[in-house]
This record gives structure tokens, sequence and C-alpha cells, in this order.
């Protein structure tokens, strides 16, 4: 583009087309020059700062909802995200991931070690957080593989693009999530690729996790959880799923088959981990949450304001003095 166009040239045409509001080629008359050039001008005049945007800041935070959340449940964090004109699905999952992001990150600090699931909603914040790189992080998996088709929402993938975002290694867990057999399972842990990966998670000081239901949970929705087993965590009182392991409305492991059967980061290694961070979204997780705040199991919370709304709209289940059963590996 030429560049000898002359300052005042240059306020001329901005001050007609961005203060006046004239059309495009109304300022082309004004100026004397084509219509097609007056986009260029335009453009010249914010190389050259005669035009400078701005915008007024949009709070996409609902910070009275992040302090009743705080209270009522004694997190340590909460952030509530706006989902106004009816968000849902998929745009849903932006917005809270796109708006979480600099929070979570904030939480996370230079060479922690941090526990990551899988997940939509996780898989959108992580593409969101800032890419410094300078972070020098552990990243490490904290469930194996739901499948043999890993897609971008698996915790191999998201890890992955973490440590790329914020600098450091990635961990994998390479072996499925949900073994057929616990002797098999159990043969998996001793190798000492895994030990160490699972050694690893006991060393987390952040985790991020998503919370799952029976009705609406990755193991489901790629076959791994048949009927059967459905109903046998049924009965077993099950409410939520975080990181493959299946929680009463206690907080507790449900003592199943699938419980000795799965290779993820235990239950009591997530309640030892000073900083769980939930990433949720919808409103249909509330029992799973308060499962998971009632356990000790989650510290923090990320949340869009429906969801949040449901969640305090719900009655939290009554505290029980009975000892915590000690979860199996």
């Amino acid at each position: 583009m030429p560049n000898d166009y002359s300052d005042d040239r240059l306020r001329l045409v901005a001050r007609l087309y961005y203060l006046d509001g004239l059309g495009q080629s109304e300022v082309a008359k004004f100026a004397k020059v084509s219509q097609a050039k007056v986009s260029r001008l335009l453009a010249l005049a914010k190389e050259r700062g005669i035009v400078r945007i701005t915008v007024a800041d949009y709070e996409p935070r609902r910070r009275e909802l992040e302090d009743r959340l705080r209270t009522r449940f004694n997190l340590s964090g909460a952030v509530v995200i706006k989902s106004g004109d009816g968000l849902e699905g998929a745009d849903l999952r932006r917005a809270v991931g796109h708006f979480g992001a600099a929070a979570v990150d904030a939480l996370i600090e230079p060479r922690d070690v941090v526990a990551l699931a899988g997940g939509r909603t996780i898989h959108e914040l992580v593409h969101h957080l800032p890419s410094s790189r300078t972070k020098a992080l552990t990243v490490v998996q904290a469930m194996g593989s739901v499948d043999s088709t890993v897609n971008a929402f698996d915790a191999q993938e998201v890890g992955r693009v973490m440590a790329q975002r914020l600098g450091g290694i990635f961990l994998s867990l390479n072996t499925p999530a949900f073994i057929p057999e616990k002797r098999t399972r159990d043969a998996l842990l001793r190798l000492e690729q895994v030990r160490s990966v699972h050694e690893n998670l006991g060393r987390a000081r952040v985790a991020l996790v998503g919370l799952g239901t029976l009705a609406n949970s990755v193991f489901v929705e790629r076959g791994t959880l048949t009927p059967a087993m459905v109903l046998e965590l049924e009965r077993a009182g099950a409410v939520g799923e975080v990181c493959g392991r299946f929680i009463d409305a206690r907080g507790d492991e449900c003592a199943t088959a699938w419980r000795d059967r799965v290779i993820s980061v235990q239950i009591d290694q997530l309640r030892k981990i000073p900083q769980v961070i939930a990433v949720v979204s919808g409103g249909d997780r509330t029992a799973a949450i308060l499962a998971a705040i009632a356990g000790g199991l989650i510290k923090s919370l990320v949340i869009d304001e429906v969801g949040a709304a449901t969640l305090l709209a719900a009655v939290p289940l009554p505290a029980t003095s009975s000892p915590r059963k000690k979860a199996r590996k």
C-alpha cells in the first residue's frame, strides 16, 4: 500500500467513517478516492496510530456466584463463567474453557507436577492456556486410554498440548484405562514404565479433572461400560466418576469389580493433591460435584453459571461421621 497519504487525509477518512457513521461510498466521495481504497486507508490509519480501537471491558465471570460457591462448599477457588444467550454443548464448553483458562493458569506454579485427565471441557481450557512455555511442568496422564481410538479430547493429546503451551514434559500412562481382569491390571501396574508414571501422580501438586455420571461418562459413550456394569455400579450407589473411579454420594469409591480393573490416579492419591480443579460444563453433574466435594476430592471448581446455580439450589447430603473405607488399588 502506498504510504504517501498525509495524516490529515487519514484523519478525515477515519472521522467520516468511525465518528460520523458514513458508508465507505460516501467517505470515498469526500476523500476523492475510490471506494475500494477506503478500507486500505482505514487500515493505514490504524498502523499510524491515528485510529485506536478500544473495547469496553467484558466481565465473563459471575463473581457473586463464585463467592457463594466458595462459602457454601468451602472451596479454595471457584470460577463461574457466564452462559448468556443459552449457550449449550460445544459452545458452552468453549466459553468455559476460553474464559476459565487464565484462572487455572494462575493456580499452576513453575515446576509443578500436574495430574491431568481428559474431556471435552478440559480440552477447550487447555487449548486456551496462555502460551508461555516457561513453567517447566511435569504433566502426568491421570488415567489410561479409554480405547484404542485416541481423539483430541483424550488425556494423551490434552497432556501433550498442555506441556507444549506452558513448557515442560508429558508423562504418558501407556495402558488401557480398564482391564478385563484384576490379575492383568495388577501385572501392568508392576511394570517399571507404568509404576514410575503412577508414582509421579503421587507427587502432583495440581490436578485438572472432569466429573462424569453413569448416564454421561466417556466409558458409556465409548462402549467400555456395559449395561451389566452400569447396573452393578447403580446398586453400589455410584453417583459420579472422576478419572475412571466411580464414587458414591460420600465421595468414596464404589466397591465393585470395576474398581479392581481400572488404571488411573487412585482416590486416596487424589485426596492428597493440594489443588484439585474440577472443570465442568452443564447442569447435569450436580450429584457428582456434591459427592466429589463431600469426599474431599476436589478443592476448586470451574463451571458455567447454569451449572453453578443448579449446584447452589441442591440440598447437600448430610455430613457423616463414619470412617472412610480405604480404597483398594
